[in-house]
């Protein structure tokens, strides 16, 4: 990561990403076929364009996918099955630019350094 505005970004789609799929699984373990909403698939769709930029080429879940067709709004829970992707290449991308730091926490490698922004201990450990 280049700055600390690269680790922000990171943190505030992945807070995002895990709300989203938390709401749209509740709806699609009670009606999987249901299909989403506009208003809801607007929110996912920009969430899904700030993933595609935040994760970059490296940690893309998918290559060719920008986001859901509203023309032909999809379920809820093919919507969940995408965020779950999205939600483990962003904790991949999270766990590749975290490092241990003495006195055991966890800190972010901005522009190849060690940083002062705290993180969690990685959950992903190399590439896929």
């Amino acid at each position: 990561m280049k700055d600390r505005a690269e680790v922000e970004n990171l943190e505030k789609l992945v807070g995002q990403l895990q709300g989203l799929h938390s709401e749209i699984t509740v709806l699609a373990k009670k009606a999987p076929n249901d299909a989403i909403n506009t208003f809801k698939l607007g929110l996912i769709n920009k969430i899904v364009a700030s993933a595609n930029k935040v994760l970059g080429p490296n940690h893309l879940p998918f290559d060719d996918f920008a986001g859901f067709d509203a023309d032909d709004l999809p379920s809820t829970s093919d919507v969940a099955l995408v965020l779950a992707q999205y939600m483990e290449e962003a904790e991949r991308y999270r766990s590749d630019n975290v490092k241990l730091k003495t006195h055991g926490h966890w800190v972010y490698v901005v522009d190849n350094e060690l940083s002062d922004i705290r993180s969690g201990a990685p959950s992903k450990v190399g590439r896929k």
